[in-house]
């Protein structure tokens, strides 16, 4: 089973070497290899616990008191810029890492990967038909809006003339009461 070769393969995904560097498109270093900090990196620590770790240091940076208590907004601004880059760094390393899997998957079952995207295009195509339907809607509502206006602005010599005239056809657009019973 595809999905099952995958659970497998990403279960030890961030723990797992991954290719070489020189293997790598364009040389990036493979996602779980590089740490924060290279040469610091703890055996049990994966490239989700970074990604985790650098978002929490950015609010950290955020909120701490050394921030809010400092004077030096120079440093402040690095602090947190330093923090962001971080997490930027390791988001890219995350996403490369799904973006190889996703392309082992797709040379090992291509087939998949076509029956995902007729998924996709089949609920994109049943989307557009609801929101198609739901303009239908709102255009038979104002059509129906601009009729009740073209026949409320009848042409003056089909209108009744006289003082009371204009009041007449007012009142007359006015829904009766409901009886009480």
């Amino acid at each position: 089973d595809v999905w099952a070769n995958m659970a497998a393969s990403l279960s030890g995904m961030f723990s797992n070497p991954g290719p070489s560097v020189s293997s790598m498109p364009g040389g990036l270093p493979p996602p779980g290899m590089l740490s924060t900090n290279p040469g610091t990196r703890n055996v049990g620590n994966t490239l989700v616990d970074e990604l985790e770790a650098s978002f929490e240091a950015c609010f950290a940076s955020l909120v701490s008191q050394d921030y809010v208590n400092g004077t030096d907004q120079e440093e402040i601004r690095t602090g947190v810029d330093q923090c962001i880059q971080k997490f930027l760094d390791v988001a890219r390393q995350t996403e490369c890492f799904f973006l190889q899997k996703r392309l082992q998957l797709s040379v090992q079952k291509p087939e998949q990967v076509i029956k995902e995207d007729v998924s996709e295009l089949r609920n994109e195509l049943l989307r557009k038909e609801s929101l198609i339907q739901k303009h239908l809607a709102k255009l038979r509502n104002w059509q129906q809006v601009l009729e009740d206006i073209n026949m409320q602005h009848k042409k003056p010599s089909e209108m009744p003339q006289g003082p009371l005239a204009y009041l007449e056809q007012a009142s007359a657009n006015i829904p009766a009461p409901l009886k009480q019973t």
